[in-house]
């Protein structure tokens, strides 16, 4: 199944009001003529409006970073899912390796937080990865398919259907160190034969499973040329536009 790649960009704790919307022009500059490759970006929560103004009226999607697993109420300092759909998000970052180490996420926890995001009309983009010392163990295939069992456990295949799959290897991840294509295909590949197992061939096989950890421009084409890997969540990469948009490229 042809399936168009998705080009992702986490700002992460960056830039402020006015170099976010810098950014966000540049990459609509650089990126707005792809059309093989859908591209989204994620500045931090309070630069959102910012980066909406912008980019308002083109194809490139914004997403928040993170979301509340609840509705609403006295939950101090947190985001929901409908406040992020209010100021016209479309996509949300479920599970980020950062939010799972420096927050103590739990895999239970995403679940709920992807349901919150599919009921508000969101597109989840769920990530999954085992740290260095699971995968020096053998442990990869088991921490992948826990944190996708118990992270998506629940969904009918209609609501997998609109998630979107990270697969980031946290060894990976702001190391300069980048899972060998090779690497990558083997997970991948893992997850998708998972998710048939869960919610049929046909919701596995036009399930978009991205690749974060250290993607730049010199390695994205071979990293995206593999045959389950359908585009990127990049990190540091993602804050320059020229960067970010020669992986766009790369990934048509």
């Amino acid at each position: 199944m042809d399936r168009k790649p998705l080009i992702a960009g986490n700002w992460k704790m960056n830039t402020d009001a006015a170099s976010s919307a810098a950014l966000a022009r540049e990459v609509l500059q650089r990126t707005g003529r792809l059309r093989s490759v859908d591209v989204a970006v994620f500045p931090p929560f309070p630069l959102i409006p910012a980066v909406l103004r912008v980019l308002d009226g083109s194809a490139i999607g914004v997403g928040g970073q993170d979301l509340s697993a609840e509705a609403e109420g006295a939950f101090t300092g947190e985001v929901s899912a409908t406040m992020l759909t209010s100021l016209g998000c479309g996509y949300v970052l479920v599970g980020h390796s950062e939010r799972r180490e420096y927050h103590l996420e739990s895999d239970e926890l995403v679940r709920r937080k992807v349901g919150r995001a599919l009921d508000a009309g969101l597109v989840p983009i769920v990530c999954v990865g085992e740290k260095l010392a699971e995968r020096d163990a053998g442990e990869t295939f088991a921490r992948v398919e826990r944190q996708v069992r118990v992270g998506l456990d629940g969904l009918t295949a209609a609501q997998m259907a609109r998630v979107v799959i990270a697969y980031e290897p946290v060894w990976a991840i702001g190391t300069g160190r980048t899972a060998t294509p090779a690497q990558a295909e083997e997970v991948h590949e893992f997850i998708r034969n998972l998710l048939a197992s869960m919610f049929g061939s046909d919701v596995a096989a036009a399930t978009r499973i991205l690749y974060g950890g250290s993607v730049k421009p010199g390695n994205a084409r071979e990293l995206m040329s593999q045959k389950d890997v359908d585009g990127a969540l990049v990190g540091g990469a993602s804050l320059s536009g020229e960067g970010f948009a020669a992986i766009a490229e790369n990934a048509g």
